[in-house]
């Protein structure tokens, strides 16, 4: 195979001497693969590999690739990424994705924790009770969004406003509101997920929104699309892509 010098460097930082099976069955696949993902899409611009690999790890969730789920694991922590961080992209997935489908991803994370000797359960990450998931999630709702969040309670039929209450203090309060990542890398993290799953365009363009207010700029949002297309594909990227000029036009 003809894996560039860059490509195969890059690679190694993620899984030092790992030899690839698929390297052996598919390897015109692979050096495509490589050469682009690994070369010429980290190429793009200066995302720092810890940054980059938490996206992804992400987005195999949304796109409910346990493999490569596994794999974006032992390479976040090859390169950093504490088990506390990894746990909590995991666990933010649940509102956005649905337990039935963030359950093996739990499972396989705690396995791959326990065979590097990490004792579970990790620390406890909460800062809200039962009594204050409410109004601390709404705190954080409007510190990402801005009052837009009053419009959406004022606006939503009487019928529905229970939705609003579980976002507030569900999705937010729950778990928004967690300790592990601060709140530019949460919003990263959960717009990785809504690309991934695709369909999710108006979300995905409330938290362009979101990362906006949030300090994370257009051309990060450009960088954070690049680094996910070999994982997630062109449709979907495509489909980010015209949100964010939709929200944040050049």
């Amino acid at each position: 195979m003809s894996i560039s010098e860059s490509a195969h460097k890059n690679h190694e930082e993620l899984w030092p001497e790992y030899k690839s099976k698929a390297g052996a069955t598919d390897p015109e696949l692979i050096e495509v693969f490589d050469n682009f993902a690994f070369d010429e899409v980290i190429g793009h611009d200066n995302m720092e590999p810890k940054t980059r690999v938490m996206m992804i790890l992400a987005s195999t969730i949304g796109s409910q690739a346990l493999t490569e789920f596994k794999m974006m694991t032992n390479a976040a922590l090859n390169v950093g990424v504490t088990p506390v961080e990894i746990k909590e992209i995991v666990y933010q997935a649940v509102p956005y994705v649905g337990i039935s489908k963030v359950l093996d991803f739990i499972y396989a994370l705690n396995e791959i924790l326990m065979d590097r000797e990490i004792e579970l359960p990790l620390e406890n990450q909460s800062t809200t009770t039962p009594k204050t998931r409410l109004e601390k999630g709404l705190a954080k709702q409007k510190e990402i969004f801005g009052e837009v969040i009053d419009v959406m309670y004022k606006n939503s039929p009487k019928d529905l406003l229970h939705i609003q209450h579980y976002l507030s203090a569900n999705c937010f309060g729950d778990y928004v509101t967690r300790n592990g990542l601060d709140v530019k890398t949460r919003e990263m993290v959960t717009l990785s997920f809504l690309i991934a799953l695709g369909g999710t365009e108006s979300q995905i363009k409330g938290h362009i929104r979101g990362n906006a207010n949030v300090g994370n700029d257009r051309q990060t949002l450009i960088n954070l699309m690049t680094q996910l297309l070999p994982y997630v594909g062109y449709p979907r990227t495509l489909n980010a892509i015209n949100c964010l000029n939709e929200v944040l036009p050049e």
